[in-house]
């Protein structure tokens, strides 16, 4: 569990389904992550996401952002594990469209860099936007990560080919 002065992160559990389908519902969450998928895609992801983590196994750490105060969901963020042998993992976040815009991203994100760099002891965080996320853009950059490189025509996405900027940020320890 991570806590910061407005949000608790915590392990995803079943309870969770409705909203972690509803997040992947939204057109305006999907539009730079995925086209929309069926119900049953969705929900394979959340069974994957669903047993213990552990950072020696390739798979999503996959945390519920909830308003501590009222305990209400406001998003998703993790990372994707890459431990052996490069000590790395891909950072990834989605917010409901209606906490959007109210620092909550940049909070959360920071709170997941600081564990996955003093925690889990992490050498290299990760992140793939699709070019013209923006707002992805400029949240990443300014906690520090670097631009490394595009990938161009790398993803499918509504029936056109899209340029992915792949980001790092190295453990400042």
């Amino acid at each position: 569990m991570i806590e910061t002065p407005r949000l608790l992160l915590r392990p995803l559990i079943n309870e969770d389904w409705p909203f972690f389908l509803y997040l992947h519902q939204q057109p305006e969450v999907m539009r730079f992550i995925k086209d929309l998928p069926g119900q049953d895609f969705i929900r394979s992801q959340f069974n994957r996401r669903l047993p213990r983590w552990r950072k020696q196994q390739n798979h999503w750490l996959t945390l519920l952002i909830e308003d501590r105060q009222s305990g209400a969901p406001i998003g998703l963020h993790g990372f994707l594990c890459n431990w052996v042998p490069f000590q790395q993992a891909e950072l990834g976040f989605m917010l409901d469209p209606a906490h959007q815009g109210k620092g909550y991203a940049k909070e959360s994100t920071k709170a997941v860099i600081d564990f996955a760099f003093n925690e889990c002891g992490y050498h290299k965080l990760t992140a793939t936007v699709t070019e013209g996320n923006e707002p992805s853009f400029n949240l990443l950059t300014k906690l520090g990560f670097e631009l490394e490189g595009t990938l161009k025509d790398n993803y499918l996405l509504g029936g056109k080919w899209c340029h992915d900027q792949k980001f790092g940020l190295i453990t400042p320890n």
